[in-house]
């Protein structure tokens, strides 16, 4: 079982906790809002953005391997699909 915990810091700073059998990993995220307009466009809050990038990660990644702190975005630097699968889950939600 994994548990995915997404505190807003600030507008732009979130801290987020991942915990499952093996341990708990800490991250601090940045998103700025012309990345969150591009990758959500306003369908879900920005913490929310957070915790499904969080769910991509961990689909793609051992939480270990996640940069301890990191600019959203970057994500699609290591794995291309990022955004383009997260705008597609976004468009089932809806």
């Amino acid at each position: 079982m994994r548990k995915i915990d997404v505190q807003k810091i600030s507008s732009e700073q979130f801290q987020v906790r991942v915990a499952d059998d093996r341990g708990e990993g800490s991250y601090r995220v940045t998103l700025k809002k012309p990345d969150y307009d591009r990758i959500a466009g306003g369908k879900i809050e920005p913490a929310e953005l957070v915790r499904l990038s969080f769910e991509f990660l961990l689909e793609n990644e051992p939480k270990e391997s996640i940069l301890p702190e990191f600019d959203l975005p970057i994500i699609g630097r290591y794995f291309p699909a990022y955004e383009r699968e997260v705008k597609r889950r976004l468009g089932q939600k809806t």
